[in-house]
């Protein structure tokens, strides 16, 4: 019977599903990429068959914490706070279109490499830009798919922070606001994967009152 993995290495398979979480994790902190393509990665990279049980988000997002508390303890929780700041920001200037936060800046594993992904629900999907047009701020417009296969425009701005001294991406999905329903649906674990302004600050320890600031 063929082997999912190398017959040399001889481990039982939960060893290597912990093995490859750890090498994605890597990927994940360390180059920004997505979990699915961190796991594929990783699993060439360790020389294992493309049939081999691969592990699920939720264990790589373990993953992915211990290799933060163990490299990048010193920087990540500063780099955090002044993403999620940023993300609280255009929150408030975009408070109109009920903007929810997702993504590791939500999720709490983001570092300066990651951008912040707001997704806004909108009643006319093409408000959200004439806003931003509105507002003089320069962006790109292209296509993202949505949470049924669907594109959706993505709005991407860059700006530069004073606390990171670097350049970090602002991504805006644009919704239909029907579609705020079912993103609010809680998974398996009973957590969310996006949240509001209010669950933001509640995160950050914030008050309703606190001016994000600049």
């Amino acid at each position: 019977m063929a082997r999912d993995y190398p017959a040399a290495h001889n481990q039982p398979m939960s060893e290597w599903r912990e093995q490859v979480a750890a090498r994605a994790a890597r990927w994940v902190v360390d180059e920004a990429l997505g979990y699915a393509q961190a796991k594929q990665r990783a699993v060439r990279e360790l020389g294992l068959s493309r049939a081999h049980p691969l592990p699920d988000n939720r264990e790589v997002e373990l993953a992915v914490l211990e290799h933060l508390a163990l490299f990048h303890g010193d920087t990540q929780p500063g780099e955090l706070v002044a993403l999620r700041q940023i993300a609280l920001r255009w929150m408030v200037r975009l408070s109109t279109f009920r903007p929810h936060l997702t993504g590791p800046v939500w999720s709490g594993t983001a570092t300066r490499l990651n951008a912040v992904t707001l997704q806004l629900f909108c009643d006319d999907p093409k408000s959200a830009e004439f806003q931003i047009l509105d507002m003089g701020v320069r962006y790109e417009a292209s296509t993202h798919t949505g949470f049924r296969g669907e594109d959706i425009s993505a709005l991407s701005i860059c700006e530069f922070n004073r606390d990171m001294n670097g350049e970090v991406m602002v991504h805006l999905l644009v919704y239909d606001h029907d579609d705020l329903r079912g993103a609010l649906r809680p998974d398996a674990h009973g957590r969310v994967a996006r949240g509001n302004a209010h669950a933001l600050r509640r995160l950050m320890g914030q008050t309703p009152d606190q001016t994000p600031s600049e």
